[in-house]
């Protein structure tokens, strides 16, 4: 089953959000299933909830590869632009 994408416009007097959403199926031992279901009690929050509010907790934990991570990446590599002009006339050949 794929994602929907809903829009958010008013659309029949009901107002629907930018949003994908996607199901999925996630297998999981039983003890996991056990401490889910204790956590979910405990929290009053349903399974999906707790699962998204888990898949968030991950991702927002690991680093993501940007410009930070780009940042001197040339360094110790000499003059950029040499290289470049090099490059550039390497294709006027």
């Amino acid at each position: 089953m794929g994602a929907r994408c809903l829009r958010s416009q008013p659309l029949a007097g009901r107002v629907i959000y930018d949003a994908v959403i996607m199901r999925t199926i996630v297998e999981l031992p039983e003890s996991q299933v056990e401490a889910l279901a204790e956590l979910c009690a405990r929290q009053n929050i349903s399974r999906a909830e707790a699962i998204r509010r888990a898949v968030d907790a991950l991702l927002t934990s690991q680093p993501r590869p940007g410009r930070d991570q780009a940042f001197g990446a040339w360094r110790g590599r000499g003059d950029s632009r040499r290289v470049v002009k090099a490059l550039r006339d390497e294709w006027s050949r």
